[in-house]
């Protein structure tokens, strides 16, 4: 494809970059129908990993966009059309995370007790606290502790508070995209100052609801045990991944002779952002970590002695290696950080490094040691998630009319960005 020098341009979703997000998407439907051949409840586990990971970095978008509307940033103005069609992204990866979720609490199976006994007819997912038997007195299954949970743990209440989460984030979102919009054909200010609002408004309820997701979604897994550090947590890695996915588009893009005015400087920042946010969700990490070691209290420490047992284990420590050590190693220096190449293999790493480090946190507490390791389930899920992604988000910005938004006021500031 020839280069672009316009900033006039309008992206077109076709030629090889299509094709390959459609093969995935076929690629993936195969893997997860011979998922639920080969082990349902593994398949399950799959989807809410990847369904969950979907979620997590459309919602990296629109907190991309309302982070630099609120601090009034220049400098990603240039493409910030890539985080505006993560936004138009999320409303796909919401109802798709909660049909996952829908079906793998109202699809059960037969549970078989250790010593031969069926006591309930369980779940696939959150099989912890889903179950009605678990909060029926008198029943074999009977559990007081998620007993006295359940006024918050239970499956109305939960689905509540997810389409809570998700509309929210969705409508808001949606909103900066259309205030955009409008920027470029009405010009002035009066949408940037509704962009302002609006991101301030999505960063307040963000702010407060993005640990209750990451409770609800992933920590209820295993509704024994809690950690109050676990919501931010989540949030270090949807933010991680978030900027490795936007950089990868970039530069997937200029690759293809789009986005030709995006420079080192640009690259730098974002190098700047994984940086220091992989250091900061190492920081949570081992915090979490170590405060549970420490204190040995076994309602706390069961939750890492699960992902200590052998086949969790070395997963368990790659998960430190990939997501602090290689991004800490290969992007401390300024000029790996202003090299597309190098930063391009930074971000392959992280995004995989923070799917296993979703992995360790969702198979241990659904399906224990037998879902250990990768295999066609695993891959083939992953595949087809990032196909369906892929083609979703190029879609969504093949549909704006220019690939800058022409009429926000710092577009020339961004342009000219010199560090």
């Amino acid at each position: 494809m020839e280069t672009h020098n316009t900033i006039n341009e309008q992206f077109e979703f076709s030629g090889k970059l299509k094709t390959y997000s459609l093969i995935a998407i076929i690629v993936g439907v195969v893997g997860i129908v011979a998922g639920f051949f080969l082990n349902v409840e593994r398949e399950f586990a799959n989807l809410l990993l990847m369904g969950y990971y979907f979620a997590c970095v459309c919602i990296a978008g629109i907190f991309f966009c309302a982070v630099q509307y609120a601090a009034q940033a220049g400098w990603p103005t240039a493409f910030l059309r890539i985080p505006q069609a993560f936004a138009k992204t999320l409303p796909y990866a919401a109802v798709i995370l909660v049909v996952i979720i829908f079906c793998g609490i109202h699809f059960t199976h037969q549970v078989v007790t250790e010593e031969g006994h069926q006591t309930i007819t369980g779940t696939y997912l959150y099989k912890e606290w889903a179950p009605k038997a678990i909060t029926t007195p008198g029943n074999e299954a009977y559990n007081k502790i998620i007993d006295g949970k359940s006024g918050y743990l239970n499956i109305p209440f939960f689905f509540i508070r997810l389409a809570f989460y998700l509309i929210a984030y969705s409508i808001l979102g949606l909103l900066l995209v259309k205030y955009s919009n409008n920027e470029d054909e009405l010009g002035g200010v009066f949408n940037y100052k509704k962009s302002f609002n609006v991101s301030c408004a999505f960063l307040a309820i963000f702010g407060f609801t993005v640990p209750l997701f990451a409770f609800d979604t992933i920590m209820s897994l295993e509704a024994h045990w809690f950690s109050t550090m676990f919501g931010w947590y989540n949030f270090a890695a949807l933010w991680v991944s978030g900027l490795a996915v936007i950089t990868l588009v970039i530069i997937t893009l200029r690759r293809q002779g789009y986005m030709q005015w995006i420079t080192a400087d640009h690259l730098h920042n974002m190098g700047q952002l994984m940086f220091g946010f992989s250091i900061f969700w190492t920081y949570l990490w081992f915090a979490q970590f170590l405060l549970t070691y420490y204190a040995n209290i076994p309602e706390e420490a069961v939750y890492f002695y699960r992902r200590w047992e052998p086949e969790f284990q070395p997963w368990f420590w790659l998960n430190i290696v990939i997501n602090f050590l290689a991004p800490f190693l290969i992007l401390m220096s300024r000029d790996s950080k202003r090299h597309e190449g190098v930063m391009r293999i930074a971000c392959i790493i992280l995004v995989l490094g923070h799917w296993l480090d979703y992995y360790i946190m969702v198979m241990p507490g659904t399906v224990g040691p037998k879902g250990r390791g990768l295999g066609v389930q695993e891959i083939g899920t992953f595949i087809g998630f990032a196909g369906l992604f892929c083609f979703l988000v190029f879609n969504a910005l093949s549909k704006f009319k220019s690939m800058v938004p022409k009429n926000h006021p710092f577009l020339q500031e961004s342009l000219n960005h010199h560090i």
